[in-house]
């Protein structure tokens, strides 16, 4: 078991971060902005901004706040010029975590990653020291109650899944970045609302952690999510029900 799909449920079961609309509503912006700067504005040729864009939607913000980011983002509109920056560093138990962030001021944005790390039991790396455990892959969380095995398999592997894998009470669907569209589109034809649908580094192998580590780690998730600079964090932690109930 991953542990990956269990981290995402009990975000959203604790509230960590979605109930802050605010903090949401920052972290998309940048993130439109970013995918039209790099992209370009249109949405339906730029598969990232179109992402970005429907989960901004998915947030109700409002179009008009949406349109604003993509114009700065594009240069049509002056704005802050924000940056992507990938960290790496190690959780407790050795942990790999990958930091995806976008910032406006490097400097802060690494010092204060990098306090998170060695306040709870990890530490930040040089660039490359855990990358080559994660690969780039669209990541689709589905509750059992939704679909059986087999009836979910043939949906997704028809539109060009990667795999599926069981997660004690989800399905993990993975397909490439190229196939992340068709895939999820395939789920929601089949009425089906995913848990989670992005496209992040998924890890290739996994370490159980318990108790204290467990405990420490799931502090660290916390933090980094939290901190306004920060996208996304990828982790290749497992942790028991037990220990993510009583985080």
């Amino acid at each position: 078991m991953s542990g990956h799909s269990k981290w995402h449920t009990i975000k959203h079961k604790k509230g960590a971060l979605d109930a802050k609309r605010g903090k949401l509503f920052t972290k998309l912006i940048k993130e439109i902005q970013v995918s039209a700067r790099t992209g370009g504005g249109d949405v339906d040729a730029n598969a990232r901004l179109r992402k970005a864009v429907s989960d901004a939607k998915g947030a109700n913000m409002p179009n008009d706040t949406i349109d604003r980011a993509i114009s700065r983002g594009t240069g049509a509109e002056e704005g802050v010029n924000y940056e992507e920056i990938t960290y790496e560093g190690y959780g407790p138990g050795g942990v790999a975590v990958i930091v995806e962030s976008v910032t406006d001021n490097r400097n802060r944005t690494v010092a204060e990653i990098r306090h998170m790390f060695s306040k709870n039991g990890g530490n930040l790396a040089v660039a490359g020291a855990v990358g080559w455990i994660f690969e780039k892959k669209g990541y689709i969380v589905v509750g059992k109650s939704e679909k059986s095995e087999d009836e979910l398999f043939e949906i997704v592997t028809d539109a060009g899944a990667e795999d599926l894998r069981d997660d004690e009470d989800n399905f993990e669907i993975i397909t490439s970045p190229v196939d992340f569209d068709t895939v999820l589109d395939a789920v929601k034809k089949a009425g089906v609302e995913p848990q989670v649908a992005e496209v992040e580094m998924v890890a290739k192998e996994y370490k159980k952690l318990e108790g204290n580590e467990a405990k420490q780690m799931l502090k660290l998730m916390e933090a980094l999510e939290d901190h306004d600079d920060v996208q996304k964090v990828s982790a290749n932690f497992d942790i028991s029900e037990e220990d993510m109930a009583g985080a």
